[in-house]
């Protein structure tokens, strides 16, 4: 009995030494979870385009106020190529610790996926959505020259005309391109697509009048609408923009349900942990709230969002499936 007694209280004894030593394992884990972030570890925010653009303003600003929020560092890295799928193809393959982020945009997360058939990433699968935060409203500008001054008579006049008014892009398959493709079938209308390498091409032709009109976020085009070189006809938002308060929308003036915005937003790698998640959240919300951080970005033509994780999940997904009808009705692929 003695010997039974002692094997049992071996073996009750190696059990328990061997759940301890489990549990001591998992402590680091746990306690590296709970203490995300870490002071002594910075963020990384990646930016999929080059320096100097829209995208990677509006980050540098969002990632210095997230960062005091966090009370950690938040380095943007800019990671061009590939119309962005570069950058978002590295995030979607990185660890997901709260470490690695994304700065994506209507670009990465809507129309790219709509035009190329081989992305290296799924915008929907290989991503945890944190909030979108911010919109940019697009704007339809026309050259002076353009006999309409608004967006019906734009559209008997292309009806009147059929193929002979152009429309620029910043690039065959981009937002401006499947943005127009929409407005065309909306209205019932042909115009003349004429791609550029870039928004500023664009608009030096529109300006010199060899394209009748361009499509292009605000911030873009407000300053060449100011200085009176090409006039706005509508903005694609479901309301006025306050930059723009005496421009109809493309809804008042006959052309319903079309409201077109580029947006930025932040996102992980899939898998990251919930708790993480709910904290980049909270810490993006709080960062966004700022007030001089939301005059920056109003100055930029941005609307803050902020909203929560499902919400920007949802219009991620929307984007996807309207784009990919978009391209696919148009015949536009860049593969």
């Amino acid at each position: 009995m003695q010997r039974r007694i002692f094997v049992t209280s071996s073996l009750s004894a190696a059990s328990a030494l061997v759940a301890v030593t489990a549990i001591a394992g998992l402590q680091p884990a746990m306690a590296a979870d709970a203490a995300w972030p870490s002071p002594d570890q910075p963020i990384r925010l990646v930016v999929p385009f080059p320096p100097g653009g829209t995208a990677d303003v509006v980050n540098r600003l969002f990632a210095q106020q997230l960062g005091q929020v966090l009370k950690t560092t938040v380095i943007v890295e800019n990671k061009a190529g590939a119309g962005g799928s570069v950058g978002t193809r590295q995030v979607a393959d990185a660890r997901p610790d709260g470490y690695t982020l994304l700065g994506a945009t209507s670009s990465t997360h809507g129309t790219n996926p709509a035009v190329y058939t081989k992305l290296p990433y799924d915008p929907v699968k290989d991503f945890t959505p944190i909030t979108q935060v911010i919109t940019v409203p697009g704007v339809l500008s026309v050259h002076p020259s353009v006999k309409a001054s608004n967006i019906k008579e734009l559209i008997a006049l292309s009806k009147a005309q059929p193929g002979q008014l152009s429309y620029a892009s910043a690039g065959a398959g981009g937002l401006g391109h499947l943005a127009m493709e929409l407005f065309k079938a909306r209205a019932g209308i042909e115009l003349m697509h004429i791609p550029y390498r870039g928004a500023g091409p664009a608009f030096t032709d529109l300006i010199g009048g060899q394209v009748s009109m361009l499509w292009e976020p605000l911030p873009a085009s407000l300053p060449h609408i100011k200085s009176g070189k090409i006039r706005p006809l509508a903005v694609a938002t479901a309301q006025r923009s306050s930059e723009l308060p005496d421009v109809p929308t493309f809804a008042e003036l006959g052309v319903p349900g079309y409201a077109v915005q580029a947006w930025n937003g932040l996102l992980a790698p899939k898998g990251l942990p919930r708790d993480i998640r709910d904290k980049l959240h909270k810490a993006s919300v709080q960062a966004l709230a700022d007030p001089q951080l939301r005059q920056r970005l109003a100055e930029l033509g941005g609307t803050v969002i902020a909203n929560a994780p499902n919400e920007f999940a949802a219009i991620i997904e929307n984007d996807v499936a309207t784009w990919k009808r978009v391209a696919a009705t148009s015949r536009i692929s860049l593969d």
